[in-house]
């Protein structure tokens, strides 16, 4: 029995694929670090912590709590209103791009159906 041979791009393709072991438990896939985004994350997330983490520490030790101006932490509500109102408006100008985009994709989807369609009908 002969066996055929696959498509040369399939088998390219899957030497390229991440082979995942899900092991006993099926997480273990998750906490690999080939084909992982935590480590990129991680990168950016732990300066950030650490940051915040020594902000918040100074603001709250009582040794430093009189060098630290107590009165300014009211103005965080106006900070976070406004970088709510500024990823609301990025989050919803994103989806109606991509709403659109998905619209336009089916039309031309429909115009290429007609397009095939005419030109069968005129073969017949």
């Amino acid at each position: 029995v002969a066996q055929s041979k696959g498509c040369g791009l399939l088998e390219s393709l899957s030497l390229n694929m991440i082979q995942y072991r899900h092991g006993r438990w099926g997480l273990r896939f998750a906490l690999r670090l080939q084909g992982s985004v935590f480590p990129k994350a991680l990168a950016w997330a732990l300066p950030a912590g650490i940051t915040t983490g020594l902000f918040s520490w100074l603001m709250h030790d009582p040794s430093t709590s009189n060098k630290v101006d107590m009165g300014t932490i009211g103005s965080g509500t106006a900070v976070l209103t406004g970088f709510t109102f500024i990823l609301g408006f990025v989050i919803t100008f994103r989806s109606q791009t991509a709403y659109a985009r998905w619209w336009e994709g089916g039309t031309l989807l429909q115009q290429l159906r007609g397009e095939w369609f005419n030109a069968f009908s005129s073969c017949l």
